[in-house]
């Protein structure tokens, strides 16, 4: 009820948006996209009338463009509304979690959080030699050249691992253009910070990644004093899984996720 009190100020209000998971176009589990995450970033930003917006990130990164979505989406926000958006890491914020941060004006860390991995990556296998040995034959009929290009099935073709490359430094070059113009003058740029390295804590902020080591909660308080109050936005997980019970997509979207997070040894 002290809202409705005449000439007692409200304690200023801090929204606390959690990414957490790996970033991908279909949520599933604990993945983050741009579409499952639209209404709650955008209540965030309105409701309340916060005096900014916090992102609590622990995410090994992802899909490219989904990263570059929800990116947009809180920079387009922030400047409307005319927030300041604070990034803190949990264990990781790489590859594309790291894409998301920088979405942020200030990027904090806890001095065992990893970030960086500004880079690209495709894995896959190489199946042909296997289904050979099985008598299997495969058949595929495409109307395009390039339609079956890096069929794990066929053996892998010079051609397709050019192209391969072409796309993967397209996305490389547009993911270094996005740190540059939100780290600006920050970034050490006599360092090599493009090649997919990560670092951990305090190390990242001589290279201009990161603003420093803290923590969400007593950052806000020393912004924006004691009495600040914390609202926070998350996710919510499927019906099922809050009972125990899991779909198979969930199952698989959950090993996936531990796969990525396992790389950065968390």
């Amino acid at each position: 009820m002290r809202r409705y009190i005449p000439f007692v100020k409200a304690p200023p209000v801090v929204s606390v948006v959690r990414l957490q998971g790996m970033i991908a176009a279909q949520s599933r589990g604990a993945t983050l996209s741009d579409a499952g995450l639209a209404g709650m970033i955008q209540k965030a930003f309105t409701r309340g009338k916060p005096e900014a917006v916090a992102l609590s990130i622990n995410s090994p990164g992802g899909s490219p463009s989904q990263s570059s979505l929800i990116a947009a989406r809180i920079r387009r926000l922030a400047e409307e509304k005319g927030v300041k958006v604070y990034a803190f890491v949990e264990d990781v914020a790489a590859s594309g979690g790291y894409y998301i941060a920088c979405a942020a004006d200030e990027i904090w860390v806890d001095r065992h959080s990893i970030v960086g991995s500004i880079g690209v990556i495709s894995a896959g296998f190489g199946l042909d030699q296997f289904i050979e040995r099985h008598g299997i034959e495969r058949r595929v009929y495409t109307a395009g050249k390039s339609k079956s290009m890096l069929d794990p099935f066929r053996p892998e073709k010079p051609e397709d691992v050019t192209r391969l490359r072409e796309l993967q430094d397209h996305i490389h070059r547009g993911f270094i253009e996005h740190v540059r113009e939100r780290r600006g003058a920050k970034l050490d740029e006599a360092q090599e910070l493009f090649t997919g390295e990560i670092w951990v804590g305090d190390g990242a902020v001589q290279t201009g990644l990161i603003d420093g080591v803290g923590h969400l909660v007593p950052k806000m308080k020393e912004i924006f004093g004691e009495k600040v109050v914390l609202k926070v936005y998350e996710q919510r997980r499927p019906l099922l899984a809050r009972f125990g019970a899991s779909l198979a997509g969930d199952a698989m979207a959950e090993l996936e996720s531990r796969a990525a997070f396992a790389r950065f040894g968390v």
